[in-house]
């Protein structure tokens, strides 16, 4: 890919780094004016996060929908104030004795559209401020259930205190908290003791950067070798491919007329294959939803 170009690069995240720290690496060994991340990962979790850069970073709200695949370890017999190893422990109740059967008997009751209450050491807001500084300030506040899609649990393995699930879900699902949920059910309470996300829609954790990579003098060119196209976030999106005047329509923002598309958001290209943006198709209209600068091929030069 042309230096200073967009697209999309997975990088397996490493262990004690955060989302943010991530970004900020890579900013400065890419040197890309604009870089975001499409979904936090725990500092403690690592494994596939999509990195947003130049126009990518306009895809984030569909990088957010896009299912997520997770190997998650459960370790039985604590309950800690994060949900998971990092925090304070709080109970160390007694682990019943359970086997592969019972384990499993229990997981159908986190699949499907299930309420979470989110955890107190999240990121989400209350009242001006996210709720892992109020837990940090000690203090607790009153969260809302909040309907997320579960949309397969598989047991891997067990060795008690511990068993290992593959849960495949969708957006805003706390796998710290279906953990915490689980232990519950179980008889016992229990915490996440590891986290690896081994996919994001489209993008696999065996495709993914290395973090060692990522931190390597110089691997600027490598790391831009590996960057994804932009429609590569938009998989299940139908194409749509306009001609030269109804590309200038779009690209100033006007609907334009098509022979046929489905219903719903669409990539929209131009005659020569680029990608304009996503539109919203009805009928034989679609009327631009999110403008992307056509990713043409660029001169090989860093930004300074």
């Amino acid at each position: 890919m042309s230096r200073g170009a967009s697209g999309i690069l997975a990088v397996d995240k490493g262990p004690g780094v955060t989302s943010f720290q991530v970004v900020a690496q890579l900013r400065r060994v890419m040197r890309a004016p604009k870089i975001g991340h499409g979904g936090t990962l725990d500092p403690d979790a690592t494994g596939v996060l999509p990195i947003l850069i130049g126009e990518a970073t306009k895809l984030t709200p569909y990088l957010i929908e896009l299912d997520k695949e997770y190997v998650a370890t459960v370790r039985l017999g604590i309950v800690t104030d994060t949900e998971d190893l990092s925090g304070a422990v709080l109970e160390t109740p007694p682990v019943p004795a359970l086997d592969a059967p019972a384990i499993e008997a229990a997981l159908g009751a986190f699949v499907g559209v299930i309420r979470q209450v989110p955890p107190m050491y999240s990121a989400l807001h209350h009242d001006g401020k996210r709720l892992y500084e109020l837990a940090r300030e000690g203090r607790t506040v009153a969260r809302e259930a909040r309907e997320v899609t579960v949309h397969a649990i598989a047991l891997e393995s067990v060795a008690l205190p511990d068993f290992t699930l593959r849960v495949r879900c969708g957006k805003g699902t706390y796998i710290r908290t279906l953990a915490a949920d689980l232990g519950r059910a179980l008889g016992s309470g229990a915490a996440l003791a590891t986290l690896v996300r081994t996919r994001v829609g489209p993008y696999a954790l065996a495709d993914a950067v290395g973090w060692a990579e990522v931190c390597e003098p110089g691997s600027a060119n490598s790391l831009w070798d590996r960057v994804l196209p932009l429609d590569s976030a938009l998989p299940s999106l139908a194409r749509v491919e306009l001609d030269s005047a109804r590309s200038r329509a779009f690209r100033h923002g006007q609907a334009v007329t098509v022979a046929s598309a489905p219903p719903g958001s669409v990539r929209v290209y131009d005659a020569d294959g680029a990608l304009l943006g996503i539109g919203s198709a009805r009928g034989t209209s679609v009327q631009p939803e999110r403008l992307l600068h056509a990713d043409h091929p660029r001169p090989a030069v860093l930004p300074v």
